[in-house]
């Protein structure tokens, strides 16, 4: 049976409905940005309708700082990571100089994003 999320997506099995394809994995385009301040912290903004589902699923078991543990896919390269929420509500992705480098990322270019959440 599938579980109805907030927005009114239905995720089934392995079915792909609204951006969901299989309960509590995402697959979401979006612009790869750097923090403005000190380091070179670079991010992904989740879309606020996936940020939205993945607040739903993670209520009550989110850990420090609202984190939530993901395991993401960017092009041929996959790692553990944590999501964190912004100050817009939409849950943001810190992506590492080494997977900007192998996958070749550039600031203000969309990025094809695979998030899993891990506690599921």
């Amino acid at each position: 049976m599938g579980r109805v999320a907030a927005a009114g997506r239905v995720s089934v099995g392995g079915d792909s409905v609204g951006g969901v394809s299989r309960l509590g994995t995402f697959q979401f385009s979006a612009p790869l940005w750097q923090y403005p301040g000190e380091g070179s912290w670079y991010f992904v903004t989740v879309p606020a309708e996936n940020s939205d589902d993945i607040a739903d699923l993670t209520a009550g078991t989110r850990k420090g700082f609202g984190s939530v543990r993901v395991t993401v896919t960017i092009g041929g390269t996959t790692w553990q990571t944590s999501v964190f929420p912004s100050k817009t509500g939409s849950y943001v992705l810190p992506v590492k100089k080494p997977v900007r480098l192998a996958e070749q990322l550039s600031e203000g270019v969309p990025v094809e994003t695979q998030l899993e959440l891990a506690d599921l």
